[in-house]
């Protein structure tokens, strides 16, 4: 586990590293009027292909379950050319530019669904894969936050060589991947689960709950991506009174209110311990959505930083939720591949939410916002129609083979009254230390 967190760490530093070096190529180093349309022209030749591409990695990856180790380093060392690659675009305005990042795009969506692939296998003796992967994502934050300081004072000498430093980055990462455990390769047991399993919920047992799940998430990630790209564009062309000067830093607090909420929920999944997984998930998703309408009503820059801390909260809140229902509900022979294949739709959603932000008009804010917002109550009213009203699929995640045999003197109608929900255990958020895998 522990060679895992630090090629994590290690992958987020670098994720953390291209991100300082486009933004500073096409955001921040480029004319007001430029700026959108060279952020739109990259979306459209970066996210695009990767919106065809993304739900063809989780398929393909499945393939190499026995040689993950080498997909996940080859996912690293794709990483590791295209940023060498992209520093010398950017340096010389290359065309290559676009097919690099690209490549840096894919790569990095493709780490996310083998490392997923990965988790269980390096589970710790009596460690969830819920507390795994909350862990896994502190170590993250941690590594961006470190690398993100140092990125900027190499892109201080141009933003090549903030892609050159990821370029080191992603080599270490690259090695740490082939030493981690031989187990990590194996692939006993599991059995594949398509995107359209987990949409339904109709086959292989996914339950109900796992289904509104995902769907509240993707409205989240949508969300987020939303929230990135809009507030991007619109504080830097249209900031609130008295910060004209001083638009980074307002883009800053809006921005880092966003990941520091992200951290934030981590936290207060200790606090919603005893709440229901399935209940926090609807939750968030109608908290984001009513701060998301306030915003839109009262727009101002109090409003605005709030939102991007709703954001980061409920999003964290909303994913450690999903993972605690794969976790407990979702078979184990499935387990894997459900989680492989939700990551891949949640980056989709991500992206839906980013394009969403480049294409609706600044001005006025409250008409762009507006937007997102009736688009959010609308599907938040198909996730709870959804809820309310599909057939409930038992949780299967407690294996047959587990079943005790029934004590002397008792029928199978005594036994049948112990219901599979009285086993909170399963159910619970990842910070609770009792949280422990389902089986005998």
């Amino acid at each position: 586990m522990s060679r895992l967190l630090e090629l994590h760490a290690f992958n987020t530093a670098g994720d953390a590293a291209v991100a300082v070096a486009l933004a500073g190529t096409l955001f921040f180093q480029v004319p007001d009027g430029e700026a959108r349309g060279q952020v739109a022209l990259f979306l459209g030749l970066t996210m695009l292909p990767f919106a065809i591409v993304a739900p063809l990695i989780g398929p393909f990856l499945d393939r190499f379950r026995r040689g993950r180790r080498w997909a996940i380093g080859s996912t690293m060392a794709i990483r590791a050319f295209c940023c060498w690659a992209l520093a010398g675009a950017v340096a010389t305005d290359s065309v290559w530019l676009f097919p690099a990042a690209l490549g840096v795009l894919v790569s990095s969506k493709a780490y996310g669904v083998t490392r997923a692939s990965a988790v269980p296998r390096v589970l710790p003796e009596n460690f969830t894969l819920v507390k795994a992967n909350s862990r896994i994502s502190l170590t993250g934050t941690a590594g961006a936050a470190i690398s993100a300081p140092l990125a900027l004072g190499f892109a201080q000498f141009g933003g090549q060589w903030a892609l050159r430093y990821a370029f080191a980055l992603f080599v270490v990462a690259t090695i740490l991947a082939v030493l981690l455990p031989a187990r990590v390769d194996s692939s006993e047991g599991e059995e594949q689960v398509a995107l359209s399993q987990l949409g339904t919920g109709s086959r292989r047992g996914i339950p109900t709950s796992v289904v509104a799940a995902l769907r509240c998430n993707a409205g989240l990630r949508f969300l987020s991506g939303f929230l990135t790209l809009f507030m991007a564009f619109l504080l830097r062309q249209y900031p609130f009174p008295g910060w004209e000067d001083r638009y980074t830093l307002l883009l800053a607090m809006v921005v880092g209110a966003a990941g520091l909420g992200n951290t934030l929920g981590m936290l207060l999944a200790s606090v919603l311990k005893v709440v229901r997984p399935q209940v926090v998930v609807m939750l968030v998703l109608g908290i984001d959505v009513a701060v998301l309408v306030l915003t839109a009503v009262l727009y101002s820059l109090p409003m605005a930083v709030a939102f991007g801390l709703t954001v980061g909260i409920c999003q964290s809140l909303g994913k450690l939720s999903l993972d605690a229902l794969i976790q407990g509900d979702v078979p184990e022979s499935v387990r894997t591949s459900a989680f492989a294949r939700s990551e891949t739709l949640l980056q989709l959603s991500w992206v839906v939410g980013g394009f969403l932000g480049i294409l609706v008009p600044l001005q006025p804010p409250r008409l762009g916002l507006g937007v997102a917002a009736a688009l959010l109550v609308a599907w938040l009213i198909w996730v709870l129609r959804f809820a309310a009203t599909a057939p409930r699929l038992r949780p299967t995640a407690r294996p047959a083979a587990a079943t005790p045999p029934v004590p002397h003197g008792q029928t199978d109608d005594d036994t049948a009254e112990q219901p599979y929900d009285d086993v909170d255990v399963t159910r619970r958020l990842p910070t609770d230390p009792s949280y422990r895998r389902p089986g005998p």
